[in-house]
């Protein structure tokens, strides 16, 4: 982690969870106490049809609520889009932008994520973009040079540590199993740091940079003691209250 950066968790439900899994949110707002909200910020992003649901349930609580993608525009003709806007209407706070699966699933391209990122700013959301390689960038060695590119085309301009948080995911690490070991995290996230700063300055060097890729209870304490880790982008761990306070509880002692 980064001396003097809050750290954050952010579980990403993904395309599950319905009314029978809300007892999993109700549980993990009154797990986030007070001693450990003072360690880590904690935010959970289910699908758009408990958004507002799940804002409620930790109202008065540590816990924070965010989206998992937006549109670009504020309204308009975007048939099963929904905007920042409407996501702040549910009292949300963050968005996730740029995940690699709407990249792929979607054809999002940079130009794209950084007009979503635009619309989080826009709307008073805090924007999680995502950047990471594919296998087969990663087995070229090409890595550095897509996260790069990345950084420079997916992060807009006047991006900073109050408006913006990078979560790093290897594609090929997500839902796999796969998991880079801390030695390679360390060197990647330094990179990323690194090109933070060249673009953005002192706001840069303090953006939150987290990791993403099949973290779970098991693997978290290691990968969140990483130098330039200031949190997780959790996946399928997320599903159940009791893994992700599990991977919460990392910070407790820190």
């Amino acid at each position: 982690m980064t001396p003097d950066i809050t750290p954050l968790v952010a579980g990403n439900w993904k395309m599950n969870g319905e009314r029978d899994q809300l007892d999993q949110l109700a549980l993990l707002a009154r797990g986030v106490d007070a001693d450990l909200a003072d360690k880590v910020d904690v935010v959970v992003c289910p699908p758009a049809t408990l958004l507002y649901v799940a804002t409620t349930l930790s109202e008065d609580t540590a816990l924070e609520v965010g989206a998992q993608d937006c549109h670009n525009e504020s309204k308009g003709a975007h048939t099963g889009d929904i905007s920042a806007e409407m996501i702040k209407d549910c009292m949300a706070e963050y968005c996730i932008v740029g995940h690699s699966e709407r990249r792929t699933d979607h054809g999002e391209s940079d130009y794209h994520v950084a007009g979503k990122a635009q619309a989080c700013w826009r709307a008073g959301l805090v924007a999680i973009i995502c950047i990471g390689e594919t296998e087969a960038e990663y087995d070229a060695g090409s890595a550095e040079q897509v996260l790069k590119r990345q950084i420079m085309q997916s992060v807009p301009e006047g991006a900073t540590e109050d408006d913006t948080i990078i979560a790093y995911e290897p594609v090929w690490a997500i839902g796999t199993g796969k998991t880079p070991s801390p030695e390679d995290i360390e060197e990647i996230h330094a990179f990323i740091r690194e090109e933070l700063a060249t673009k953005f300055g002192g706001h840069g060097e303090r953006m939150r940079i987290l990791y993403g890729g099949s973290v779970k209870p098991t693997n978290a304490s290691e990968i969140l003691a990483v130098n330039n880790v200031d949190g997780a982008l959790v996946g399928g761990a997320s599903l159940k209250a009791a893994d992700l306070l599990a991977i919460c509880e990392s910070y407790r002692h820190v």
